[in-house]
């Protein structure tokens, strides 16, 4: 029974009559020796009795305001809360905009100077990197997830380039299987790949063997949304011609690529989504540029024969592109990821059958095994983080080490610097106080023989104060009258 409804599941999700690729594996049949017993069958077909019952019941209005129908109120506050989740995963060659298209669909630099694109990354071998950016939109969180792939086609022998990104993906659905099959679960992060934009380069010639078995080995394990880069260098006409190749080819190697989900009720949104049916795949523009044009500020690229707008559906289909992956398809892409390829996969794990369709080991450990090892990988977890902490404080020690010498080291530098201005100023005084001397010296030899004079008139006015009054008038006289003549 859980094997008729994956593959109702995946009916309902591919819509394509022919037969599944030889690389598609189907779902694998559950038996009873896998653990499932035959009351789970029976418990499915009175679950399914009931909502069939439940869909022929005619809804009772109520006399008054009961209050449930505030419920959608409580599931959008407490979505918004906790906040989104979103993995995007870009391939394609070097060269084709995937970066630039990036930044200009989330209108911020995804890609900057400190965390390049995949094009500006020097690598000889294809590896799978993320890049985590948490954006804000109208107090809406959203954890956005690129994964890029550099290196992707660039090689000579690119036999087996996709094997690394399949692998990623597995490991993802690994992860969150694991998660949920834990003792004690608590809120499981979403690293699964919910979209996968593939690039296919302008050639005008179709899609390249390349292409083909890329979407091929992953169409059922992610959802796969073609885009035709840099559609400028194509004139209308080509591109819709290579739309019209692109779409031949694919549905000729029976490649399921993502498919919009029909809505009955709402025709207007059915007019939308037709009209981004029929502009699949996505032949897009990315620029980060802003350009005046008569006046008006757009984002696009100028050449000599005009302007290429990116925001224009008449020049490429980027807002289409763009509306599709964040406004209108965002949560139907993480429920078919979820519904579908998660489910294909947990399936075939549970039913031991590998990636390859043959048989894997399967994992059925006892629940007190279980919790045992999920407390020794909590204790080395703690003990990984004693350590981190430990390296922390030690790192913050040193620092703080090295900031007191840095400061010592600055204090005896304005210390010397002190000590040499004063002695500085100490010589200049003692060489102001030598030439004071010296020239105190040369005015007191100059001065000595005026000096010899005054003191002998000195004692000869002594010897002469005995004498009257008269004759002591006349000396003093001529005492004064020399003084004065000797320091005119």
């Amino acid at each position: 029974m859980l094997a008729h409804e994956l593959n109702a599941k995946r009916d309902l999700f591919f819509r394509h009559d022919a037969p599944t690729s030889n690389h598609t594996v189907a779902p694998p049949i559950i038996n009873s020796s896998l653990g499932i017993n035959s009351n789970s069958s029976s418990k499915e077909s009175l679950s399914s009795k009931e909502g069939e019952r439940m869909k022929d019941m005619s809804p009772k209005d109520l006399d008054g305001y009961v209050g449930f129908a505030n419920l959608p109120n409580q599931v959008y506050r407490k979505a918004v809360k906790r906040g989104f989740e979103f993995t995007l995963m870009v391939v394609g060659e070097a060269g084709q905009g995937k970066s630039t298209l990036i930044n200009s669909m989330f209108l911020t630099d995804i890609y900057s100077n400190e965390h390049p694109g995949p094009s500006l990354r020097i690598k000889k071998t294809l590896q799978v990197e993320t890049s985590k950016v948490l954006l804000a939109e109208n107090g809406v969180n959203l954890l956005l997830t690129v994964v890029d792939t550099p290196g992707f086609g660039d090689a000579v022998d690119n036999s087996h380039c996709w094997q690394p990104i399949s692998d990623y993906i597995e490991d993802k659905y690994e992860e969150y299987l694991n998660a949920e099959s834990r003792v004690h679960r608590t809120t499981i992060p979403d690293g699964r790949v919910h979209c996968c934009l593939y690039f296919i380069a302008p050639s005008g010639h179709g899609l390249k063997p390349l292409d083909v078995e890329f979407m091929k080995r992953l169409h059922d394990r992610v959802n796969i949304i073609p885009i035709i880069a840099k559609a400028d260098t194509m004139t209308p006409e080509e591109c819709h011609h290579f739309k019209k190749t692109i779409l031949s080819e694919i549905a000729q190697n029976q490649i399921k690529i993502y498919e919009f989900p029909d809505c009955d009720d709402d025709e207007d949104e059915n007019r939308q989504q037709k009209i981004m049916k029929d502009r699949v795949p996505f032949a897009v523009v990315g620029s980060n540029t802003i350009i005046d044009v008569n006046g008006k500020h757009v984002r696009g690229r100028r050449y000599p024969w005009g302007v290429a707008e990116v925001e224009n559906m008449e020049h490429c289909d980027f807002i289409a592109l763009r509306n599709m992956l964040l406004r209108t398809h965002m949560q139907d892409l993480k429920d078919v990821t979820n519904s579908v390829h998660y489910e294909n996969f947990r399936c075939r794990k549970l039913a031991g059958v590998g990636s390859d369709g043959k048989p894997a080991r399967l994992c059925n450990k006892n629940p007190l095994d279980q919790l045992e090892e999920e407390k020794k990988e909590h204790e080395n977890k703690m003990k990984r983080m004693e350590q981190e902490m430990e390296q922390v404080f030690e790192l913050k020690v040193k620092e703080k080490r090295q900031k007191l010498k840095d400061s010592e080291s600055d204090l005896q530098k304005r210390h010397e610097q002190i000590r040499l201005s004063l002695a500085k100023q100490a010589q200049e005084l003692e060489e102001m106080r030598k030439a004071f001397e010296k020239e105190k010296s040369q005015f007191e030899v100059a001065n000595k023989d005026v000096e010899d004079a005054f003191k002998r008139m000195t004692m000869d006015n002594n010897s002469k104060e005995t004498v009257s009054g008269s004759a002591r008038n006349t000396p003093r006289l001529k005492t004064k009258n020399l003084t004065a003549f000797l320091f005119k």
